[in-house]
């Protein structure tokens, strides 16, 4: 056997284990940090519920100052989206209210168009921590095989997650220099 038939042997046999690597990668991940804000929860609703005051918090938003947005429909409510298009760092890509629990959840489906199309589930959990507010930031997705094959050299938990408690911080900053809001009467018959 020549020494370059050998030497193409070895490399397929190389590629053929990196296949069988990648194709073993999870097939989903999950990403959530959380932060407690000394803010009552309907401050901080106020700020994740409505895309147009992301600018304030996102870690994105300030990575392309001459990033175009667009905003429809009712913000806070199930259908608004909030779109995007920007540089490198920022890409391309569409929010979209799916869910809404009034001070305690927003659903969010989020799509990326580029650098490369892939969707996720992302959202905000609130819950009352005594006087303060506990805020739990979450993304899901679904990896394809690229997605597996990027996991080998990009841990997507530290990756977004860093942006997550940054933008967190940021929030926390926000939702707690605002004035308190009192809470909306709520009718008796909705209080059981």
């Amino acid at each position: 056997m020549s020494k370059w038939k050998k030497i193409g042997i070895g490399a397929a046999a190389l590629v053929v284990v990196l296949l069988i690597v990648i194709a073993t990668r999870p097939s989903t991940y999950h990403v959530e940090r959380s932060a407690t804000i000394s803010a009552s929860p309907d401050a901080v609703f106020a700020q994740v519920a409505d895309f147009k005051k992301w600018d304030a918090w996102s870690p994105w938003s300030k990575l392309d100052p001459n990033m175009k947005t667009t905003f429809d429909g009712t913000q806070g409510t199930v259908g608004a989206t909030y779109a995007w298009t920007g540089n490198d760092d920022v890409g391309e890509g569409k929010m979209t209210l799916t869910a809404v629990d009034p001070n305690k959840r927003v659903d969010i489906k989020l799509e990326f168009i580029k650098p490369f199309a892939s969707t996720a589930q992302n959202g905000f959990k609130l819950e009352p921590a005594g006087k303060d507010t506990k805020v739990t930031w979450f993304m899901d997705g679904t990896n394809d095989f690229m997605g597996k094959a990027m996991c080998l050299v990009m841990d997507m938990d530290q990756m977004i997650g860093k942006d997550f408690e940054k933008g967190l911080a940021d929030m926390k900053k926000i939702a707690e220099a605002a004035p308190a809001q009192a809470p909306e009467a709520v009718p008796a018959a909705a209080k059981n």
